[in-house]
């Protein structure tokens, strides 16, 4: 664990040297260390203002994702499953596509009540879709998986076909916004983002490992959790609850990132096992290293110009997902 901290401080500073104005390692790490006190110097503006906010942001938003990929997957026991499969991230999207056209042409609403309303607005859509779906997938005698994909994805229909409306509605700022949010951006980091995504991710990851020995006993089956004292409804919606709110918060932030709850959890658990007592500590560190990565890819892979991240998580992430459906298959016939 510690060499994966180690290893993620290092790329965090190589993260900060990417970009059109070549700064060293050297020098970013300098920069960092010691910052200059002419803040008015050319490549402490970058470090600071831009690259910095960008990569924390990063590092946040990939640790919450991956986190919450990890519970949903230990929730219903089952690998494929993750906040962008069961539809989470779509309800969430369009909270915050309703929150961008509704509200972002209006002068009445001050610039920091309306960075309130666009997580608010992506958590209670994210928490209305998990509910939906866990409602559907949830019968007398446990949940369907398979309808519960279903489900997702006729969520998710509904969702894209609702942002499509509000991409129609949407004037040319509103609509630029929604465009290069839809694909996934750091490039909007603020303070007050990275703040929210910090003690998101705190509370979160402080309270999934209070609860890692429930979450294991959830493996064994929700009948076999109950007899060893665990109340698994509450425990379901606790832990919906808090999943919608770290996957509402990072589209808020960071725009619709897909598949890294799906992929990090699995090579989690080939690191640590399946004890979430040490799989959720792991998975959130894995989380962060490798959405850094892939904004690094997205930084350089058509440079000077600058992919949305989203598409360098989903290349990586749809292979990977069609690999575990055929290894499901495989396994059930």
């Amino acid at each position: 664990m510690l060499s994966m901290v180690a290893l993620l401080v290092v790329l965090m500073v190589s993260s900060i040297t990417v970009g059109p104005m070549d700064i060293t390692f050297t020098t970013s790490l300098n920069a960092l260390l010691f910052p200059s006190a002419n803040t008015n110097q050319p490549v402490d503006l970058v470090i600071h203002t831009i690259r910095l906010p960008r990569t924390l942001l990063c590092v946040l938003v990939g640790a919450i994702l991956a986190l919450c990929g990890t519970v949903m997957q230990g929730l219903f026991r089952n690998p494929l499953a993750e906040p962008g499969i069961i539809g989470v991230s779509s309800g969430a999207s369009l909270g915050a596509a309703c929150a961008i056209v509704l509200f972002g042409s209006s002068a009445f609403i001050p610039t920091w009540l309306m960075s309130t309303l666009l997580p608010l607005c992506a958590f209670v859509g994210g928490a209305l879709t998990t509910v939906i779906v866990y409602r559907l997938g949830t019968a007398r005698h446990g949940t369907s998986v398979t309808i519960m994909l279903l489900a997702g994805i006729a969520v998710s229909a509904l969702s894209g076909a609702a942002i499509g409306y509000l991409n129609y509605a949407a004037d040319d700022q509103m609509l630029r916004d929604l465009t290069l949010w839809s694909m996934g951006s750091l490039a909007g980091a603020t303070w007050h983002n990275i703040a929210l995504c910090a003690v998101v991710l705190v509370v979160l990851l402080g309270f999934f490992i209070w609860r890692a020995r429930a979450l294991n006993a959830l493996l064994l089956g929700e009948t076999e959790a109950k007899y060893l004292g665990i109340a698994v409804q509450p425990l379901k919606r606790e832990l919906i609850l808090l999943s919608a709110i770290g996957v509402g918060v990072t589209v808020s932030a960071a725009g619709l990132i897909g598949f890294v709850g799906l992929v990090v959890p699995h090579l989690g658990r080939m690191l640590v096992g399946p004890d979430h007592r040490n799989l959720i500590p792991v998975s959130t560190c894995l989380g962060a290293l490798l959405l850094t990565v892939a904004d690094m890819v997205a930084r350089v892979a058509v440079a000077p110009a600058e992919l949305p991240i989203g598409i360098i998580t989903a290349l990586v992430g749809a292979p990977f997902f069609l690999y575990l459906l055929i290894q499901q298959k495989g396994s059930t016939f």
